[in-house]
């Protein structure tokens, strides 16, 4: 979508009041007590309560999440806008993650896209659909740099590289807000949540904060997103809801926000518990006066700050800031024009579809030896594994109003490709008993190939579920094991939120396939990369390592004084296993082949203000069509501060038939190349780059060209 009409479907859909006097008058005529009310918002269990209506119609509520259908949202509407004294809608929130009832492929999937359009898409889908229900606000979408697999969110967001996560963070903002208002969450560093257990502390450097960790939100907010959402985490000792640099210093004053911030689930209440306050109401103090303008869901704004304001301990300025930041919101929402905003949902059609076409493009292809893929559609094909003919997990963590009734499992999707298939459960996800195996190495042994589908439930990834080992769970390596000592070829699928770790299966297993967690098309976009319909294009927006003791490991890393040498003991690596990963980001295979040749660049030398384009030959030398990601990535040869052996500032998909070459330009805005400089200030320095141009971070053509002043 271009920025031009982005910013007319914005006009129109959230409309900005005709005058700022009208909320001046309004915020006149509240009482402290209808201030703080505004600040306040709790959750739901599917509908509110009568306590909950009763605090709507006093005036101290702004907005509840959880209340599903708009049978149940229009009602508590109603009395906002009705019984209330000032009649002030409410915000209606929920975590819309990746769909509503309709569930698309987890973030992190969409990611290995490299197709922002596409993530675009199925926000905007997402949101539409969210509307129609009576939702008008998303806690999406969540653009925490994740580099710990860990960590269980490393689901809900786009990996680990800040360039690649901005862009999605961009688009999945514009796509949720042509319908509903999108969070950007968790502001921030909580995807370095220590030791990758979740709501644990974090120790980053402003240089690795500013360079690394913040600029996917910053480009939310540059992208127009209504609000941010305030994180659980401390930072370096001070928790990120109640961090005045984080949201007064950085998120207003620098960045120039404009929008409201909101506590995670109880964040604010938890400042006791970080040991930054003595009571609720000195933890209220503590968030609202750093910027966090509405608590969720611990109530201690609307219970126990009025004394505090009362007597001057915050400032009346304070409070209104943040109401009107919050009522500015709700005018441009459009709320007091259209409370109940009804909106009608894509059809089931268009969503499948949408579905089907943005799994296929995420799905990674890890391994394909002796080309056991695409398989054919004839011949016996045994299926097994626990997440075979599984209908919940494909719809992995926080899948809102998904049913498993409306998914396709990846069995269903194989018996719409071929006729003779055999199936075997052979264990459960997690199961400690071998009792199935039997079964699963008889069909094996009937087929001309075992496709195993393996992997994680749902719920072993996303919030709350930190895993402090990397494997696949249960007894399912053992039954990968079995089946592979038949001598029956092996597809493994993968189904899981998060890189695993595959020490035996990259070894042993002729192809494997990464599918995460696909949603209710799972079933039919795998069957349709494993019957070659379509060429997989997906490539890995996280580094998979080869062994837990590598964590974290990401690509775009520091050198050290003693790079790894492996004539040289006393360097940086390991004695016991490679340093190099197992699978590098940005890696993804392809049924065809790609070969690159000629990079040249426009210029040798060229001024900050200048682009540099990236110009590489490009040819499909395989027998299918197929799409290329093509990656460039810079390294900064010498700087006054440690650069990244790489970085990532450049990508396109370009499909190319059998034997068809193109030459693929790649631009670079130079401006684009700053990092933290000593004085803790962006900066572009002169000197030499060198540019990597292939089809992921390990691999490429270089060129040098010199940045002068």
């Amino acid at each position: 979508m271009s920025r031009v009409r982005y910013i007319l479907i914005l006009a129109v859909v959230f409309a900005a009041p005709a005058s700022a006097q009208n909320l001046d008058s309004l915020l006149a005529r509240m009482t402290l007590e209808e201030k703080l009310g505004q600040l306040n918002l709790l959750s739901a269990g599917g509908r509110a309560s009568p306590a909950q209506m009763q605090l709507v119609r006093a005036g101290k509520l702004g907005g509840l999440f959880n209340v599903m259908g708009a049978e149940n949202t229009t009602p508590v509407q109603r009395i906002a806008v009705t019984e209330s004294r000032l009649k002030i809608p409410l915000l209606f929130g929920l975590d819309v993650i990746h769909g509503y009832r309709a569930i698309f492929p987890i973030p992190l999937a969409e990611a290995g896209s490299f197709d922002p359009e596409a993530a675009e898409a199925t926000a905007r889908a997402a949101g539409q659909e969210a509307a129609a229900f009576g939702i008008n606000w998303t806690y999406a979408p969540m653009v925490d740099i994740a580099r710990d697999p860990r960590w269980g969110r490393i689901a809900e967001g786009s990996g680990e590289d800040p360039y690649l996560g901005s862009l999605m963070a961009a688009a999945r903002v514009r796509g949720f807000q042509q319908n509903i208002f999108a969070t950007v969450k968790h502001f921030a560093g909580y995807g370095a949540a220590e030791a990758g257990r979740e709501y644990n502390e974090t120790e980053i450097s402003e240089r690795t904060m500013r360079e690394v960790y913040l600029p996917p939100f910053k480009a939310a907010v540059d992208a127009g997103v209504a609000t941010l959402m305030s994180a659980f985490n401390d930072l370096a000792g001070v928790p990120a809801s109640g961090n005045a640099w984080l949201t007064d210093t950085v998120l207003r004053r620098e960045w120039g926000f404009s929008g409201f911030v909101v506590s995670d689930w109880t964040s604010v209440a938890e400042l006791i518990n970080h040991g930054v306050a003595g009571s609720p109401a000195e933890a209220g103090r503590r968030a609202l006066t750093a910027g966090v303008d509405m608590d969720m869901q611990s109530s201690i704004y609307v219970d126990s700050l009025a004394a505090l304001v009362r007597s001057n301990r915050i400032p009346m300025a304070v409070v209104d800031s943040a109401v009107l930041r919050i009522l500015r919101a709700k005018m441009r929402l459009g709320l007091f024009r259209d409370p109940y905003r009804a909106r009608i949902a894509p059809t089931n059609a268009e969503l499948r579809a949408l579905a089907r076409r943005v799994s296929g493009e995420s799905i990674v292809l890890l391994k394909n030896e002796r080309s056991v893929l695409p398989l054919p559609k004839t011949g016996t094909i045994a299926v097994i594994g626990p997440l075979a003919d599984n209908k919940e997990e494909p719809l992995g963590p926080w899948h809102t109003q998904g049913r498993a009734e409306d998914v396709v499992s990846v069995l269903q999707g194989i018996k719409a490709k071929v006729q003779t298939v055999v199936y075997a459960q052979g264990s459960g996800v997690d199961d400690t008993s071998k009792a199935g195996f039997a079964a699963a190495v008889a069909a094996a042994r009937q087929a001309k190939v075992a496709v195993l589908v393996l992997g994680e439930r749902g719920d072993m990834s996303g919030e709350a579920a930190s895993r402090a080992s990397l494997g696949l769970p249960g007894v399912q390596q053992q039954l990968l094991e079995a089946v592979a000592a038949t001598g029956t070829p092996v597809v493994l699928v993968l189904m899981n939120g998060r890189p695993l770790i595959l020490e035996w299966a990259s070894d042993h297993v002729p192809a494997i396939v990464e599918t995460w967690f696909l949603g209710i098309e799972a079933g039919n976009a795998t069957a349709d990369v494993l019957f070659g319909d379509v060429n997989p294009s997906g490539r890995l927006p996280v580094t998979f390592p080869r062994v837990l003791g590598q964590v974290p490991l990401y690509y775009n890393h520091r050198n050290t004084g003693r790079p790894p040498d492996v004539n040289n003991k006393f360097s940086s690596k390991y004695i016991d296993v490679p340093v190099t990963p197992r699978y590098p980001f940005g890696y993804g295979l392809s049924y065809t082949t790609f070969g690159y040749s000629t990079l040249k660049l426009s210029a040798a030398r060229a001024r900050v203000s200048d682009t540099i384009t990236a110009t590489v030959t490009v040819t499909n030398s395989g027998s299918r069509e197929g799409t290329e990601v093509v990656q460039l990535y810079v390294r900064d040869e010498v700087a006054s501060v440690s650069r990244p052996v790489r970085e990532l500032k450049a990508f396109k998909r370009v499909t190319l038939k059998p034997g068809e070459s193109r030459a693929v330009e790649l631009r670079v805005a130079l401006k684009d190349l700053w990092f933290i400089g000593l004085d803790m200030k962006p900066v572009v320095e002169p000197g030499a780059f060198r540019v990597y141009v292939g089809p992921n971070s390990a691999e490429g053509q270089e060129a040098t060209f010199e940045c002068i002043p």
